[in-house]
C-alpha cells in the first residue's frame, strides 16, 4: 500500500514537473520535480531486485552447511545451502525452531 502511494507521489511530482516545464514556469524547480519524481518511481520499482536474488534450486549440486540460524521474524530455523557450481547461496526454511 506505501509503496503504491509512494510511486503514484512519484508520478505526479515528474508529471507537475513535465508540465512547468512545457509552461515554461519555474525551470528550476520544474527539473528538480521532474527528477526527483523519475528516480523515486525507479528505485521503488527496481528496489526489490538487489535483496536477494532468485535462486534456481534444480540446477547443480546443492550441499548443506553447517550454518543454521532462527529467523527473528518468524521464529522459523533457516539452514544455508551452497552451489558449488554457481556459488550461489540459498536459505531454506525448516520450520519451527525447536
Amino acid at each position: 500500500m506505501l509503496r503504491g502511494c509512494l510511486v503514484l507521489v512519484g508520478v505526479a511530482g515528474a508529471a507537475l514537473g513535465v508540465f512547468m516545464l512545457v509552461t515554461g514556469s519555474a525551470i528550476p524547480a520544474a527539473i528538480d520535480l521532474l527528477a526527483t519524481g523519475v528516480i523515486v518511481v525507479l528505485a521503488l520499482l527496481f528496489e526489490r531486485r538487489g535483496y536477494r536474488p532468485d535462486v534456481n534450486r534444480a540446477q547443480g549440486p546443492w550441499e548443506e552447511t553447517s550454518e543454521r540460524f532462527v529467523d527473528p521474524v518468524s521464529g522459523h530455523l533457516i539452514v544455508v545451502r551452497y552451489n558449488p557450481e554457481t556459488g550461489e547461496r540459498d536459505y531454506v526454511d525448516r520450520g519451527t525452531a525447536e
